[in-house]
């Protein structure tokens, strides 16, 4: 009988024990308490030391203090009708205006506001969101096409008004932000570095007199993005961005750029007080300087801009600047890509000296210029001197080939001289493909008006030139069909 009650007992503690294990098992069965729920590793991986953490506060700080200052811009623009009043064409009737958007930056705490250009453009009405959600009309107070931008203005007061800093200083892989509206978005806060400064010849402004020279950011920029704030890290301002620029696909791709904010302040101070720009103009055609360019006008190394051209009446001439200078410096400033120069120039006004430092003739020279309005600017000078006597006797149609730079060239014709408005040089019948005269951009039916700054009357005098350079680099003026003169150093083989 005990046995039986030892057995029995031993069969309830293995059911209790098998009923208890299902119960904590799940099934569903029985769950935990909330409190007793724990998620996750107890600690963080990565403890923050102090630097990481003010490292992070500093974008959470630039992002509060910073996003109530930009605005959201909506517009309504004109859109031409391609068909015309065409009574029979099925939407005669559509709508003329399409919407658009982009950003601001208020600028001042009674209502002006900048943005580019291109947002506001051809609108016909234009309406700010501010951060706080309230909604304002705007008017265009003024726009300046030739570098994108433009300011408006809403009839407020007591603005959140955004610091504008100081783009001169900027430094590639320097941490900065972009604030806007991309893409319908509102209060968009991006990171990346500055990855390029003074970007030019992007063929982003069309109008030969536009200046391009832009900070170059790996931060998010897209469109509706126009018009934003580009920050560094005190959460100054340090450029506007160019949704436009973002990418050839209108999208964002890695990269994107922004107008310096020294060039908007410039600009946004005549906009405001005059409704337009009266930006001075040096007067000249400028171009880069490589190391065949260099090194024939007997520089150490490439540096500067050089004049390709002048233009009559324009202030470059009435200051003894001449075709061929090299710009060293403006204003103490060294310069060393045309789009530094046009930048600098383009926030000054009409009547403003300024100082250039010239390469000439293989030393310094220093000139004082006295910028001109650009209306006041007529036509770039003609290479050849239409007074000089032209009944010298033309020289016969004999060719010269330099296989060693990848050159051929001939005599002129009379036809051609007329044609070019030349009394002398030789044309380029050919270049060969990736030759040095082809990696200098010369090419079939350009003119060499002169070598050296010597003029080339025939194919003898150019190959006497050519073979007295052995080793050297000489200077070449070139012209096209247009009138249109440029130079070109060109590196001579050593034989």
């Amino acid at each position: 009988m005990k046995y039986k009650n030892v057995l029995g007992a031993f069969a309830l503690v293995v059911v209790g024990i098998l009923f208890g294990a299902i119960l904590v098992s799940g099934f569903g069965l029985v769950r935990p308490g909330y409190a007793d729920i724990n998620l996750g590793a107890p600690n963080p991986p990565v403890n923050l030391d102090a630097d990481a953490t003010s490292f992070s506060k500093a974008f959470i700080e630039v992002a509060e203090k910073v996003t109530p200052t930009i605005v959201q811009i909506r517009v309504l623009s004109e859109v031409e009708n391609p068909h015309g009043d065409l009574f029979f064409f099925p939407f005669k009737d559509m709508p003329k205006e399409q919407q658009g958007s982009g950003s601001g930056i208020i600028i001042s705490d009674d209502g002006y506001i900048i943005t580019n250009n291109h947002v506001v453009e051809n609108a016909t009405k234009v309406t700010v969101g501010l951060f706080d959600k309230r909604t304002y009309d705007a008017t265009v107070v003024g726009k300046d096409p030739l570098t994108d931008l433009a300011v408006i203005k809403i009839d407020a007061n007591n603005l959140p008004t955004a610091y504008l800093g100081d783009s001169d200083n900027l430094k590639v892989g320097q941490w900065v932000m972009a604030i806007g509206n991309p893409l319908s978005l509102s209060s968009t806060v991006t990171a990346g570095i500055v990855s390029a400064i003074g970007r030019g010849n992007l063929q982003l402004i069309t109008d030969s007199y536009g200046v391009e020279d832009f900070i170059q950011t790996d931060a998010a920029i897209n469109p509706g993005n126009s018009g934003g704030a580009l920050v560094d890290l005190s959460g100054a301002v340090i450029g506007v961005n160019s949704a436009i620029a973002a990418s050839r696909t209108g999208t964002y791709i890695g990269y994107g750029f922004a107008i310096p904010v020294n060039l908007a302040k410039a600009v946004a101070k005549d906009l405001i007080a005059h409704g337009k720009v009266s930006r001075g103009y040096i007067g000249v055609n400028i171009g880069p300087v490589d190391d065949a360019l260099a090194r024939s006008l007997g520089l150490d190394k490439p540096r500067g801009i050089i004049v390709q051209a002048i233009v009559q009446g324009g202030a470059a001439e009435n200051a003894d600047i001449k075709k061929g200078d090299i710009i060293l410096s403006i204003d103490g400033r060294d310069v060393n890509e045309p789009n530094e120069l046009q930048s600098y120039v383009a926030r000054k006004s009409a009547g403003t000296d300024i100082k250039l430092v010239l390469w000439r003739d293989g030393k310094e020279i220093s000139r004082t210029v006295t910028l001109k309005s650009r209306d006041a600017d007529t036509k770039v000078e003609p290479v050849a001197d239409s007074k000089k006597n032209n009944a010298e006797k033309e020289s016969s149609m004999t060719t010269a080939e330099f296989s060693n730079i990848g050159l051929t060239v001939r005599n002129l014709t009379s036809q051609e001289k007329t044609q070019y408005k030349v009394d002398d040089g030789v044309m380029i019948s050919a270049v060969k493909p990736y030759s040095k005269a082809a990696d200098q951009q010369l090419f079939e039916k350009l003119v060499i008006v002169s070598a050296d700054k010597r003029k080339i009357k025939n194919v003898d005098e150019f190959k006497k030139l050519i073979e007295s350079k052995n080793g050297e680099a000489i200077l070449l003026e070139v012209q096209d069909l247009k009138g249109q003169s440029r130079f070109s150093g060109l590196r001579i083989p050593k034989e």
